[in-house]
């Protein structure tokens, strides 16, 4: 499978706003997505994960300030990101997979993109 590419990251100040991008292979199946991040010195966390229909669920730290969204005429995962904060700051991963499985498990995972946020 291609490996999807994750785009967009940057840096910004607080309030500012980033849209990121993940293009990915064309699947045959049902696939659902996900974005996740690592902040220096902490674990990778889930931030929001999108369902086949584009219903999506955030992490509480982002609920209300995220939105992930699809299109899957474009192969693309997208995650807009509003009002961000200094502790947003880290590298941002999307992932996609069959419907029904962990991404950790059975997802084929990007190689990130890195998000700084700036007080």
């Amino acid at each position: 499978q291609v490996q999807p590419v994750e785009s967009g990251g940057g840096a910004v100040q607080a309030g500012e706003s980033l849209r990121l991008s993940c293009v990915h292979a064309s699947y045959s199946y049902e696939y659902c997505g996900g974005w996740f991040r690592q902040a220096p010195g902490k674990e990778r966390e889930g931030v929001a994960g999108i369902d086949s229909d584009g219903s999506a669920t955030y992490a509480d730290p982002v609920k209300g300030r995220f939105t992930a969204s699809r299109d899957d005429a474009a192969n693309t995962l997208y995650l807009q990101m509003n009002r961000l904060k200094p502790e947003d700051t880290a590298i941002y991963y999307c992932a996609v997979g069959p419907c029904g499985w962990r991404l950790e498990d059975a997802g084929e995972w990007g190689q990130g993109t890195q998000v700084t946020v700036s007080s």
